[in-house]
């Protein structure tokens, strides 16, 4: 019986390493294709719903998908409304696997499909000439997802022999309403522990086909499953936007609410998947037909309620909006927030997260600038808490630079593609620079305040002149954030240098004018502080134009 215990095990360890090395392939060979989908392909809720499915028939997994839709959202790429769209289309993507486990997982002789797979998949590794090592990679994953799958069937013990099991499981069978829940719950744990709806739809096809469950206690499972694959989502939302934890929270509410409506209609709706697929899932040959069944069900469960739920995108998003409440606050600590997701731990899925990161970051220092100069700007106005608050936000970019380059530092290049890798270091550096226009941004305050303490008199004359100066500097930062996270082309390098030219000229013109105004006898404590504001100001342009230069070399 241990013996036994460990075969199963060992089968779905070997299922679940071919699965992620499967998607791994598959998302290293997709690379930013995939995330460029995602991003265009939802301007409404029917497209959103069609690239969902795509992306997630891609992947197969819509732990991958939702998790991403989490982080693009997060990263302000994706409305609300959009995100709930695309994982709707994910549920309905991931009923992809059920038919290919049903339709060859037990038709077929896996074996025969799944060593020759193995086998190119070495070859396409081994020659570097044909680069083609992420689809050797892909093949490699899906011959051992099969020899996985194959091994699980031939280890799960035939039923018969087990009359005290038998027994047991008829008994949780026969309580009616109370069964359904019991199943739907063992559905949603089972989701839960092995990290991935496709897996446990593999393991219930499997135990269905053994014959260890009937068909409606297999499709209460199904259903439980469709609950349990929101947790991955759910722990990838911590720590993050309001927004990002709003997509997780409609996640699991979708699927709630279709588990809610299957309940009084489970029956009919087992009987209508009768109705279209061929085989009897009661007589002699039950276990053949099941599979099949199970995979009509999972697909049509999906498919019926994202077309119901699609109406109700809007109401959806404004119950999850009222669920999780805007927090204005500022955060006062600050860790990377990633999920390692058991199937997609893949480095080029987690670069997706520091994008949304250094997002986040150009987000806060162009704030701390436009801070500095609306106090600089009104002298009389009272700084209160704000070089406090000032304060606080230049240690946010210090934390937030140590833990995406400590992040960065450990991914597995050699696990990476190419341009993933060069991005790594285009993003390194860009983290570095956005850090000191943080620290740019403060010092600057600091000036500000001093200003306002000591009761420093700029010139009017000054000051008018300084405004045209500050403005090019926030031209050039909206333009960074515009930009930030794609490939800068060489039309918008040439925009971005015309821009730091501008700074620099304007810079000298600004110093000679207080050279100028010293030699004439002018105030000297302003005239030196008016020059390290003009020094800073210059310096944050610098730091512009240097990352400019890494999004120029993004893939």
């Amino acid at each position: 019986m241990i013996i036994q215990v460990l075969h199963i095990i060992g089968s779905l360890g070997l299922f679940l390493f071919g699965m992620r090395t499967m998607s791994d392939g598959i998302q290293k060979a997709a690379g930013e294709r995939l995330q460029s989908i995602l991003n265009y392909m939802t301007r409404n809720r029917f497209s959103a719903i069609m690239t969902g499915f795509l992306i997630t028939a891609i992947v197969q997994s819509s732990s991958a998908t939702t998790v991403m839709v989490v982080s693009f959202v997060n990263a302000g790429l994706l409305q609300l409304t959009q995100s709930i769209g695309v994982i709707m289309g994910a549920n309905i993507g991931t009923t992809i696997t059920g038919w290919i486990v049903a339709i060859l997982g037990f038709k077929v002789d896996i074996a025969a499909l799944a060593l020759p797979a193995i086998g190119i998949g070495f070859f396409l590794m081994l020659v570097k000439k044909l680069d083609k090592k992420d689809l050797g990679e892909t093949m490699i994953g899906f011959g051992l997802l099969f020899m996985g799958l194959s091994f699980l069937k031939d280890s799960v013990p035939d039923i018969s022999k087990y009359p005290e099991l038998l027994e047991a499981i008829s008994k949780l069978s026969g309580m009616g309403l109370l069964s359904y829940f019991i199943f739907i719950v063992t559905g949603a744990l089972l989701t839960i522990i092995v990290q991935s709806s496709s897996a446990a739809m593999a393991i219930t096809l499997t135990m269905a086909y053994a014959g260890w469950i009937d068909y409606p206690t297999a499709a209460a499972i199904v259903l439980g499953e469709n609950i349990g694959t929101t947790v991955t989502a759910y722990l990838a939302s911590v720590g993050t936007s309001v927004n990002a934890r709003r997509a997780s929270r409609a996640h699991t509410l979708f699927n709630v609410f279709g588990v809610i409506w299957m309940t009084p209609l489970f029956g009919v709706f087992l009987k209508l998947v009768d109705y279209i697929v061929p085989g009897d899932v009661y007589g002699v040959s039950a276990t053949m037909a099941l599979p099949a069944h199970l995979a009509m069900f999972h697909s049509m469960f999906n498919i019926v309620n994202t077309i119901v739920s699609a109406f109700f995108i809007k109401q959806l998003a404004a119950i999850v909006s009222r669920l999780v409440p805007e927090d204005g606050s500022l955060p006062t600590s600050y860790s990377l927030k990633y999920i390692r997701a058991t199937l997609q731990d893949t480095p080029e899925f987690y670069l997706l997260t520091v994008k949304r990161e250094l997002s986040k970051m150009a987000d806060i220092i162009s704030d701390m600038f436009n801070r500095f100069w609306d106090f600089f700007s009104i002298n009389e106005k009272h700084f209160g808490d704000e070089v406090e608050v000032q304060k606080k936000m230049e240690d946010l970019t210090d934390k937030m630079q140590e833990e995406i380059t400590k992040f960065l530092s450990q991914c597995s290049l050699d696990n990476m593609n190419q341009v993933s890798a060069k991005n790594v270091y285009s993003m390194i550096r860009i983290t570095n620079e956005l850090e000191s226009i943080g620290d740019s941004c403060y010092n600057l305050m600091i000036l500000a305040e001093r200003r306002s303490k000591q009761h420093i008199v700029i010139n009017q004359e000054a000051l008018d002149k300084l405004l045209p100066y500050v403005d090019l500097v926030k031209q050039f930062i909206r333009f960074i954030r515009s930009h930030l996270n794609e490939h800068l082309s060489s039309e918008n390098m040439a925009v971005a240098v015309k821009l730091e030219e501008k700074i620099n000229k304007m810079r000298n013109t600004l110093k000679q004018s207080a050279s100028k105004r010293l030699q004439d006898g002018s105030n000297v404590r302003s005239e030196l502080l008016y020059i390290d504001i003009v020094r800073h100001v210059e310096q944050i342009g610098d730091h512009s134009l240097n990352i400019t230069q890494s999004l120029n070399r993004l893939g």
